[in-house]
């Protein structure tokens, strides 16, 4: 028995992967060009306000925001709820902390990645690479940390902002991509709902018709 469900397991495991990788040559191109658009763009306007170290950090973060939004547009993290709700969260967390508790650095990193990660739960915004915006409001340099919940402002939201237009441009250009992804669960719930029908409609109980006989 147990043998047969780690089969089993094995099974559905590699079926999904499987599923992950097969994607068109084309689908690589605009994977490229999004996220090739995006990194370019929120370097080029980090560079003229951070630092390095700061600049690589948030480069990190939004790096991995791109994986989701360009290399799986069909994931509810990708979604632009999630992109945009999860590193709202987790940056007003991160500077929260940090200004709770500004000298213990293990302590404020710790509590600021699991206290987003939690509160992304709760609002049904979960994003992962949110938790490094969170994270990086307490290890940046002295530069980001006097920001206070400017750093929201920028230079989160202003990242956010534009991977979420690029990704609005670029995603929906081929004919075989879209974002926001179109079978987002709600939606489809909405599609099965049928309309009730009238008192036109129904028929007499336990009979085929109302004029059978």
């Amino acid at each position: 028995m147990v043998r047969k469900r780690i089969k089993r397991r094995y099974r559905i495991a590699r079926y999904v992967i499987y599923r992950q990788t097969i994607l068109k040559p084309a689908d690589h191109f605009w994977t490229f060009l999004g996220a090739f658009l995006s990194i370019a763009l929120i370097g080029q306007w980090q560079q003229l306000r951070f630092t390095r170290p700061d600049d690589i950090f948030l480069i990190g973060s939004f790096g991995a925001s791109c994986v989701l939004i360009f290399g799986s547009t069909h994931s509810p993290l990708a979604q632009p709820r999630n992109l945009v709700g999860g590193h709202l969260l987790g940056s007003l967390v991160g500077v929260a902390v940090y200004k709770l508790i500004p000298d213990q650095l293990w302590l404020s990193s710790a509590l600021a990645v699991s206290l987003s990660i939690v509160g992304m739960q709760i609002t049904k915004t979960m994003h992962p690479p949110a938790g490094a915006t969170a994270l990086i409001a307490n290890i940046g340099s002295e530069k980001i940390k006097s920001l206070g919940f400017g750093y929201t402002l920028s230079p989160v939201m202003s990242g956010v902002f534009i991977l979420l237009l690029v990704a609005l441009v670029v995603n929906n250009i081929p004919k075989n991509r879209s974002y926001p992804e179109r079978s987002l669960p709600w939606k489809r719930r909405s599609m099965r709902r049928r309309p009730q029908p009238g008192p036109a409609d129904r028929r007499p109980y336990g009979r085929a018709g109302g004029n059978d006989r």
